[in-house]
């Protein structure tokens, strides 16, 4: 880490101070977070980031409920057909195209990603089955 001053406003210092409480996070790394998103959304426009049930903040595509995970899961599973995939999830390739572009900027990030959705997809599939022999 390196650091920098910055001159915030009283309001901006005291909605960093709220939130940071909020999200149990320390001012500094609050602000760190959210510098980090502001400069790659600006790079990557369709490009938001939101928690997901996790309450990890991962980048998603604006106007639509999927995650970059999400889309490059599909992508994958399409063969890289970036058509195919816009099709099967009902989105425009330019939607698709934006998230392979943010990949391609942070793909260790979106490959994390990608090994935590799975994990969780894992220890779901689990449960439903330990729901499943309860049942017998």
């Amino acid at each position: 880490m390196t650091q920098r001053s910055f001159r915030l406003s009283s309001r901006t210092l005291e909605l960093l101070e709220q939130r940071a409480a909020a999200r149990n996070l320390s001012r500094n790394a609050l602000v760190d977070q959210l510098l980090g998103e502001a400069v790659r959304t600006d790079d990557h426009p369709l490009i938001r980031f939101r928690a997901g049930g996790s309450g990890r903040r991962r980048p998603a595509l604006i106007g639509t409920r999927l995650f970059v995970h999400d889309v490059i899961a599909t992508l994958r599973g399409e063969h890289g057909s970036v058509e195919a995939t816009a099709q099967y999830l009902g989105i425009e390739v330019g939607s698709v195209r934006a998230a392979l572009a943010y990949y391609a900027d942070f793909p260790a990030e979106v490959e994390q990603d990608l090994e935590v959705a799975a994990d969780l997809a894992r220890e779901q599939r689990a449960r439903w089955e330990r729901q499943q022999q309860a049942l017998e």
